[in-house]
């Protein structure tokens, strides 16, 4: 039986049977990792609430298939206080760490990614600049992230005066005259050093959305949805 303690957040809960939950948590130490909380869902314990998104926690799991058990559940820290467009953004973290993050890898960079971007929802930073810099952290992580400071065609910087096409699996070239999906280099130059501007905050959303697809897949996020459903008409 592991007696390790794990620090976690919750991503996802289901039902399970007639008085569980399956829930999937993303812990620092073992990546992400999904465990049947038994006899919780008709109960009013605190193991229950604790099992709510946004909230860091210490746990226990037991068990040696991919499904474990979870053991014991303590909180870390007070939930994170999340409202409105902040939550709405908050549940999109949550939905595209629990598709994108392999099962059992651990990773403190997207840890530490995570943690940093609820912090920033919550303190009310700029919602466009903390979800980029998180799908910039996972695409970092899974290896995705192509060079934004040369054109590998030419071997040449990026230059702020031109317009750039990704090539998949090898970065950016020159985008030929008339090119419907060019970017700035000028944009790119902003986002090789974590700079937002205004047009760098619009080529990130296109871009980091792009290299996140593959990782995504076709099924839409429910995030986006409600979110969509959300905006004024």
């Amino acid at each position: 039986m592991n007696n390790e303690w794990l620090t976690a957040f919750v991503l996802h809960r289901r039902a399970y049977r007639e008085t569980s939950y399956i829930v999937d948590f993303f812990t620092l130490e073992q990546g992400k990792v999904s465990a049947v909380a038994k006899g919780v869902r008709n109960s009013k314990s605190d193991r229950k609430s604790l099992l709510q998104p946004f909230q860091s926690l210490k746990l226990q799991l037991a068990g040696k298939s991919e499904l474990k058990n979870l053991r014991q559940l303590e909180g870390a820290a007070p939930p994170i206080p999340l409202v409105g467009t902040a939550l709405f953004c908050a549940m999109y973290i949550n939905e595209i760490t629990n598709r994108i993050m392999p099962v059992g890898l651990p990773s403190d960079g997207a840890f530490t990614a995570y943690t940093n971007a609820l912090t920033s929802l919550h303190l009310d930073s700029d919602i466009e600049v903390c979800l980029r810099q998180f799908e910039r952290a996972l695409l970092d992580e899974m290896g995705l992230m192509p060079d934004l400071t040369t054109d590998v065609e030419w071997g040449e910087p990026i230059s702020g005066e031109h317009l750039y096409s990704l090539q998949p699996e090898l970065g950016f070239c020159r985008a030929p005259k008339g090119h419907r999906h060019a970017l700035p280099g000028a944009a790119l130059m902003s986002l090789a050093h974590d700079q937002y501007t205004p047009l760098s905050k619009k080529v990130a959303k296109v871009l980091y959305r792009e290299l996140l697809k593959p990782l995504v897949g076709d099924k839409p996020l429910k995030s986006r949805e409600l979110f969509a459903h959300r905006k004024p008409k």
